[in-house]
């Protein structure tokens, strides 16, 4: 049991990844982040294309671009999504 209690979770890996501004970060992790932070994804339907909003009961809303055709958020993004989270005090 003792060996465990020093190892990081997976989100917890995202969120210290996240924090030094990386210059490569998924789509999917970002998301995962995002939804441990308590945000909700909405799509806004079949036409909403690939602007993705998230939603938090508190905190002001983020919308990105879902990255196609590969899955590697853009560098601003990253940056942004991380400036954000920290002013809220979720990262």
């Amino acid at each position: 049991m003792e060996w465990q209690l020093g190892r990081m979770s997976s989100i917890e890996k995202l969120k210290q990844d996240l924090k030094g501004r990386p210059r490569s970060f998924t789509w999917g992790d970002m998301r995962r982040v995002l939804l441990s932070v308590g945000y909700s994804e909405c799509t806004g339907g079949k036409t909403s294309g690939s602007r993705i909003r998230f939603t938090h009961p508190v905190a002001a809303p983020i919308v990105l671009h879902k990255p196609h055709p590969g899955n590697e958020m853009k560098q601003y993004a990253i940056k942004l999504v991380a400036d954000m989270l920290e002013a809220e005090g979720l990262l």
